[in-house]
């Protein structure tokens, strides 16, 4: 008990007899000093006293796919930035091969009495995954926002980026530079972004079944992209768009790999933008996700949530930002 009342003290920045009178439900201390006890005692991983397992504490869970593609840091950095802004205490929960999963961290947040929970690159964006563990915040009645498309049926706040536009402005470029042969790089076949980006360029570059050559599919790696994209080089695809900037570097390597040139034989444009890509060789030409605001904008929507102010149920959409590097180049022979 003493070693919990000195760690919980110093998390909190008040007295071990501070600690005591709040965990006893005594008077004499301030809302904002009982919130940030009961805040700390959260973030260290111990039990509420029982009369106050029933409050939820300023605590907000962000859970994250993984912590290796840059993308994923970068929205971190915002969202914790921005709840800790509005006087919320983030829980950062990122996935790893083999740990801990999604579904065990939702219970860990509700064993922890959360205020509400931000999913990024979650299996909500999996039609054929389970969705089971999002049910049950959803029985609960706690607040939730996902960050980029997921399937329609879990009902949660949505803040994305547009998709289409994405593609749009990919291949439009790569139109300009006259590619004709322009092939994609995408997430796995129930992957709800990258279904969407298909869609867009089905509609954008006039598609039809016989083109499906033209697509491959790889789990978000760079050795997952270097055999897909492979395949797209090997059947002449002289422009590839791809889902993320993870999968444009491992596209790059399979060109070179080739004894193709990235751009002045293949050019390759990315999405995300993630940090260090205008570091690569080449630097890379990618679609911005308006991190920033989405990050800002999943934080509003959940306060809103929680303060009990309303919920928006549509799915909000941020038009992405084309910028061009030196991974692209006119086509062959051009």
């Amino acid at each position: 008990m003493t070693k919990r009342l000195t760690e919980v003290a110093k998390k909190a920045g008040v007295s071990e007899a501070t600690v005591s009178r709040v965990l006893n439900g005594r008077d004499g201390v301030s809302e904002a000093t009982r919130t940030a006890v009961l805040t700390a005692l959260d973030v260290l991983g111990y039990e509420r006293p029982t009369k106050l397992r029933g409050e939820r504490a300023r605590l907000v869970g962000l859970v994250l796919p993984e912590l290796q593609n840059p993308i994923f840091p970068a929205l971190a950095e915002v969202v914790t930035g921005t709840l800790a802004q509005r006087g919320y205490t983030p829980a950062l929960c990122a996935r790893t091969i083999g740990g801990v999963s999604e579904m065990d961290y939702v219970e860990m947040l509700l064993d922890h009495q959360v205020s509400g929970v931000i999913f990024a690159g979650g299996s909500y964006a999996l039609a054929d995954a389970r969705h089971d563990h999002y049910r049950r915040l959803t029985d609960r009645g706690l607040p939730v926002v996902l960050v980029n498309a997921g399937v329609d049926e879990l009902g949660f706040p949505r803040v994305s980026t547009d998709d289409a536009v994405a593609v749009e402005q990919a291949y439009g470029h790569l139109r300009s530079l006259g590619h004709e042969r322009i092939g994609m790089v995408l997430g796995p076949e129930g992957h709800v972004p990258s279904r969407r980006k298909l869609d867009a360029m089905t509609r954008a570059a006039g598609w039809d079944e016989g083109d499906a050559e033209c697509v491959e599919r790889s789990s978000f790696s760079m050795e997952g992209a270097r055999v897909a994209a492979t395949k797209l080089v090997e059947r002449g695809v002289t422009g590839i768009i791809c889902a993320s900037d993870v999968l444009a570097l491992g596209t790059i390597r399979a060109a070179r790999r080739l004894g193709r040139s990235v751009p002045t034989d293949i050019s390759v444009v990315g999405f995300d933008d993630s940090a260090f890509m205008t570091c690569t060789d080449p630097p890379l030409t990618t679609v911005r996700q308006p991190i920033e605001t989405m990050g800002q904008a999943a934080v509003d929507l959940l306060v809103t949530q929680i303060e009990g102010v309303g919920v928006l149920q549509d799915e909000l959409l941020f038009e992405p930002e084309l910028v061009v590097r030196g991974s692209t180049a006119p086509a062959p022979g051009r």
